[in-house]
């Protein structure tokens, strides 16, 4: 007789199965197709997370349907090792991104972010030389800091905009720099020098494929970015975790369906 928990472990992985599958060609999209080095370092990633997704898969599916015990083993010690470690993952990424916060300024509409103010793991992988460098050719072949408006937009429009902190960070110089706006991404530097001796100040350039990408500034906008969505992608690892903990308890019915199953062969009863 088969089982609910069978049935039910083996529609899961039919599903993502296919989803694995569809993971793996867009990876393959990306190589081929891709525009820009952004989207050509999706392709490693994904394609790693679709093959991953594809062997688990056809275990379980292997294992639950056609009730090969060792198959079922492999699949659930796998879903063991993805629980804890998506549940390690969760509470390092509260701890890493527990310090940051924005500066508001006087008039503005948007904040401005300090580097010093978060921690020095995420300071240390994420902003240091190669790991920017990547970043920064992704900001700049996007276009990313285009979007801020166009020429004609007028000063008080300007301040008055909610940027998000990468937008705050690379694509206009510190306010304490004292510049003068001319237009979103292009600020005149004062006859007599930056208002303030900042390193920021000095790195900034009118030139669009510059900006600030390389201030402080801009690496300490593109980390709140990343304390934001990490706060938000815990949220959803820990409803994730609880899927993950449910479906590992249908497999362990399974798993226990099969060496029933296997002990009544054994012994002659069907």
């Amino acid at each position: 007789m088969f089982r609910v928990s069978n049935f039910m472990i083996g529609l899961l992985n039919t599903i993502t199965l296919i989803l694995s599958v569809a993971i793996t060609l867009v990876s393959v999209y990306f190589r081929v197709h891709g525009h820009s080095e952004c989207q050509k370092l999706l392709y490693l990633p994904l394609l790693a997370l679709g093959v991953f997704l594809f062997l688990v898969s056809l275990a379980g599916f292997i294992g639950s349907c056609c009730r090969v015990s060792v198959f079922l083993w492999i699949y659930l010690f796998v879903m063991f090792v993805l629980i804890v470690g998506l549940f390690v993952f969760t509470l390092f990424a509260f701890v890493v991104t527990n310090k940051g916060v924005g500066q508001v300024i006087s008039g503005r509409g948007y904040k401005e972010y300090r580097l010093g103010d978060y921690s020095d793991w995420l300071q240390k992988h994420v902003t240091d030389g190669q790991h920017w460098n990547t970043i920064k050719s992704c900001l700049i072949d996007t276009q990313f800091c285009m979007k801020l408006g166009g020429i004609d937009q007028s000063v008080d429009e300007f301040y008055t905009k909610r940027l998000s902190p990468v937008q705050s960070g690379c694509c206009k110089p510190p306010t304490y720099c004292g510049f003068t706006f001319k237009n979103a991404t292009f600020w005149e530097i004062p006859k007599s020098g930056p208002a303030a001796q900042d390193s920021d100040c000095t790195t900034w350039s009118n030139h669009q494929d510059t900006l600030c990408y390389d201030c402080k500034s801009c690496k300490a906008g593109m980390l709140a970015n990343l304390k934001k969505d990490w706060r938000r992608v815990s949220i959803v690892n820990i409803s994730i975790l609880i899927f993950l903990i449910i479906i590992y308890s249908i497999g362990c019915c399974a798993f226990r369906n099969n060496r029933v199953d296997s002990y009544k062969r054994y012994r002659g009863d069907r």
